[in-house]
């Protein structure tokens, strides 16, 4: 990860794509009521969004020293 801390462009280029693509399985998943594979769809597409927010909190973190 430590490339995605110095690359700016890559790091916003990751987040875009995962949080867009995250949304549309979301959205997709929703479409598809009273089937499983909507709500894995769905559950995908939520970890994705979490991917992208650990992404973008991930050059913000302490560096702690143990």
């Amino acid at each position: 990860m430590n490339m995605l801390n110095e690359n700016k462009a890559l790091r916003v280029c990751l987040i875009l794509v995962l949080a867009v693509v995250g949304m549309a399985m979301v959205i997709g998943g929703w479409k598809m009521t009273g089937e499983m594979k909507g709500l894995l769809t769905m559950l995908v597409g939520l970890a994705l969004l979490i991917a992208a927010l650990g992404v973008y909190n991930k050059p913000f973190q302490d560096k702690k020293k143990r």
